[in-house]
């Protein structure tokens, strides 16, 4: 799937004036880049132990949400706190890397522009602290 953004046609000042969320696609992106962040995570050997029973529907619909909102969207995250979903799991800064590789390799995967996707990137690392747990 190839996204059109507005940062392909849009003017520089018009690119400033919409939200990041907006200039990748809106919430059908978002979607697109979870599922595809999902599987590449299924698929790492060194994440999937963390998703014994893979992801389920509620689990994509928390990130949909949490990274539209993130993002500048129209969504409102009202799932569980990040910090406790993610207590005593045992997340290492290593597994977290690993963890935004994947993302920014779904991002380019839908030919997301790279000044965007770094941008996104950059805005889920600011969970890193509540995420790595060991």
């Amino acid at each position: 799937m190839t996204m059109t953004t507005c940062a392909d046609i849009c003017s520089p000042a018009e690119a400033e004036a919409i939200s990041l969320y907006e200039a990748i696609g809106g919430r059908a992106a978002v979607t697109a880049a979870v599922d595809r962040f999902y599987r590449r995570m299924l698929a790492d050997p060194a994440l999937a132990a963390f998703f014994p029973n893979g992801v389920g529907a509620r689990h994509r619909a928390y990130l949909v949400t949490i990274l539209g909102e993130a993002l500048g969207g129209p969504e409102r995250y009202r799932g569980p706190d990040i910090a406790s979903a993610h207590h005593g799991l045992g997340v290492s800064d290593a597994h977290f890397d690993r963890t935004a590789g994947h993302l920014a390799a779904a991002l380019d995967e839908l030919a997301v522009p790279g000044h965007l996707a770094d941008r996104i990137v950059g805005i889920v690392a600011g969970l890193r602290p509540a995420v790595v747990t060991a």
